[in-house]
């Protein structure tokens, strides 16, 4: 039982090392991030002709370059204190790292009072320290950013109807900030104070998209910006900023409701290993059990849970929708 200990809490360290470190990879979140980037990039506009007055399209193509100059220069894998603001945390880094250090040692702790062996102990402590805190990051990340999704488009809509009733566009912004719900009234507020000190709001739009990093938000971004610089209808071109951001709420609820099939599928199919062999173990132990005593019945285990990750991680990236 103690060697078994040992495989098992062997398995669960390097599970942990694997999921931080690989599964991105496997699993197609950085395609899909890339996807998301070139989605959300704004494509340069026509250069006009030599000696052509400067128009309205020449601001426009100016500050289409300018916006994409910026975009270029964002690092692809932001910071850690960037990584923590974007999941809605107050923390510091240093507070993070020693939390992640103080989680790290606890389950080093746990897993050699059971006494396993130090080495397995050791990797459990690191995966404890450095994949349990950032897979924590991304999860709150992504529920922060479906919450903000989720709101987005309404208060565009309020915006709008703002701006046709004759509201300058920064008390639209400021009566976001007093009736959207989390996280939507944070980030807008950080808009509104960042344009109190001296930003042009358009570069303090901009840095909505540095704190939520999702394409909608680099959308009203851009339009405000080249509504700031080149004027024309803001209230027409928000209100087709709005229309796209429910056509594309639409268009990932039905992925998601198209992919639930396959999500339960995979989640059948996984776990009935799992099923079978502890209803196995519970009627007929000694049937299985040599699975659990003998060298080359351990082998088998870990041979069989080596495919069934790889299957899992193939399965999941064969119905990773995202867009």
């Amino acid at each position: 039982m103690d060697s078994l200990a040992v495989f098992f809490l062997a398995a669960v360290a390097v599970g942990g090392i694997v999921w931080v470190f690989v599964y991105p990879i496997l699993s197609g979140e950085r395609q899909a991030e890339k996807r998301m980037e070139n989605v959300a990039r704004a494509e340069p506009a026509v250069r006009l002709g030599r000696g052509a007055q400067r128009s309205r399209r020449d601001t426009v193509e100016a500050t289409l370059k300018d916006l994409e100059e910026r975009h270029k220069r964002k690092t692809r894998a932001p910071p850690l204190n960037v990584r923590i603001e974007q999941a809605g945390l107050t923390w510091s880094k240093n507070q993070f790292m020693l939390i992640s250090a103080g989680v790290g040692f606890a389950l080093f702790m746990v897993a050699l009072s059971f006494g396993p062996g130090l080495l397995p102990a050791i990797g459990i402590g690191f995966a404890g320290a450095f994949g349990l805190p950032r897979w924590l990051l991304s999860f709150l990340k992504k529920r922060r950013e479906a919450k903000f999704l989720d709101s987005f488009p309404d208060a565009v809509d309020i915006i709008v109807r703002g701006v046709k009733a004759g509201l300058p566009l920064l008390d639209c912004l400021k009566m976001i900030t007093v009736e959207a719900p989390e996280p939507l009234k944070t980030e807008f507020r950080a808009i509104v104070e960042t344009q109190a000190v001296g930003m042009p709001l358009g570069e303090a739009c901009g840095k909505l998209y540095e704190r939520t990093p999702v394409p909608e938000a680099n959308f009203f971004a851009i339009v405000v910006a080249i509504q700031q610089k080149a004027g024309g209808n803001l209230s027409e071109a928000l209100g087709n900023l709005s229309r796209v951001l429910r056509d594309r709420k639409k268009m990932k609820a039905k992925i998601r409701a198209m992919s639930q099939e396959a999500k339960a599928s995979a989640g059948i199919i996984g776990a009935l290993p799992i099923a079978v062999m502890t209803l196995v173990y519970i009627t007929s132990p000694d049937y299985i059990s040599l699975l659990f005593t003998e060298p080359l019945g351990r082998l088998m285990l870990a041979v069989s849970a080596a495919w069934m990750g790889m299957g899992v991680l193939v399965m999941k990236k064969m119905i990773n929708f995202d867009f």
